[in-house]
């Protein structure tokens, strides 16, 4: 009898079952919004990324329908051959100019945008300069680039300093990358100081802000909170978070955006983004661009729930946005204290390894402006009651 192939599927199961790393994935059957039906169960959210509460809105579920009445559900072909529609042109105008740059494309998500611009501006001859917390897409966007991977310490631009002096001679050219906004603790990268770093080196620059659009520099995103505009080489964002949709973006100087539009493969292989979703991208833009309301409100509700936790004794890290992780260290506690707030009607998951590193296990808390206080007491009492039974706190 042959041998199973496939055994060490279920070997692998095994063991991340055993180490209570195995991922419970709930099932949405609402909108997201404040309050979700959650595996047949009306819970608070306070685990979507929907930060300014747009996954929902009216005018967004509006320009979506009235962009598939005129343009149908789909372009049917990639960008470069007849993809291209007026809507995404538009969109690219638009937030170039709400990001105060020269030019922006629009691709399929932000993970391609990593993907898509990080192989196109370096090779094997070059280097990149990475923060040791970048997300996995960065991480895998750097790997298809086959260029050298220099790692220097979280936000800390001493380091990056020490890594680029020794090394950026060495290669072609060289790049340096960082998250914004780091999503698993909520902390921000010290971007000014990063960049004149780079800038007595001559080493390209770039920015994953999709944690920080919608939140930082009223709603503009890390570049505008540092006052830097137009000075970092390559802006990517995500239309998936803060602005509620999908979809993602690169800005920047208009003589890197059409070089990407040349050579980034998830650009030049894969269809373009509906007409729907680009139409409801375009609304949350204009919300954006008329008032700083929803981000006003986004950062109201996140002092009103980290003084509450804090005040209740939890360890809420070191996080200076919306995200709040609440640290319980070991991945079976974070699940067990997740599975306690989903009884109590509170949806909040647990994160453990890989996502983050061992021993260091929490339940990230995503605050919105969808949520009201009302809504946020609900959930610190929830915090405060499972906290006291687990003895957190």
């Amino acid at each position: 009898m042959a041998k199973d192939k496939l055994a060490f599927i279920d070997e692998d199961v095994a063991n991340l079952k055993e180490q209570g790393l195995l991922i419970n994935i709930r099932t949405m059957e609402s909108p997201a919004d404040a309050w979700m039906v959650v595996d047949g169960k009306h819970v608070l959210n306070l685990c979507t990324n929907n930060y300014l509460g747009l996954a929902n809105d009216p005018r967004l579920k509006q320009a979506a329908i009235e962009a598939i009445k005129k343009w149908g559900v789909g372009p049917a072909a990639v960008r470069t051959i007849a993809g291209t529609q007026g809507l995404h042109l538009e969109l690219e105008r638009r937030m170039a100019a709400f990001k105060g740059v020269e030019d922006s494309l629009y691709v399929q998500s932000g993970f391609c945008a990593n993907q898509a611009v990080i192989p196109a501006l370096v090779g094997k001859e070059d280097c990149i300069l990475s923060d040791r917390l970048n997300h996995a897409s960065i991480i895998d966007g750097c790997r298809l680039s086959r260029a050298k991977i220099l790692v220097y310490e979280h936000c800390d631009p001493e380091d990056a300093k020490r890594v680029i002096a020794e090394n950026v001679g060495n290669y072609r050219r060289s790049l340096l990358i960082t998250d914004g906004v780091f999503s698993m603790d909520g902390d921000v990268a010290p971007l000014d100081k990063l960049y004149e770093v780079t800038e007595k080196y001559g080493v390209m620059t770039m920015v994953d802000d999709a944690h920080g659009e919608g939140v930082l520099g009223q709603g503009k995103g890390i570049v505008a909170h540092f006052g830097l505009e137009g000075r970092f080489d390559v802006e990517m964002g995500t239309f998936s978070k803060a602005f509620g949709v999908v979809g993602g973006s690169l800005a920047g100087k208009k003589r890197i955006i059409d070089y990407i539009r040349q050579k980034a493969r998830p650009f030049l292989f894969s269809s373009a983004v509906t007409p729907a979703d680009t139409a409801a991208c375009l609304a949350a833009v204009q919300v954006l661009e008329e008032s700083t309301d929803l981000v006003d409100k986004l950062w109201d509700n996140t002092s009103y729930f980290k003084t509450g936790m804090k005040t209740l004794g939890f360890d809420t890290g070191h996080s200076e946005t919306p995200i709040t992780p609440v640290m319980l260290g070991e991945v079976s506690l974070a699940k067990r204290f997740s599975a306690r707030l989903f009884d109590e009607g509170i949806f909040a998951m647990a994160l453990g390894f890989p996502t983050v590193p061992l021993g260091k296990a929490r339940i990230r808390v995503m605050v919105s402006a969808s949520l009201s206080h009302d809504d946020l007491e609900v959930g610190l009492k929830a915090f405060e009651k499972i906290g006291k039974e687990l003895g957190v706190i």
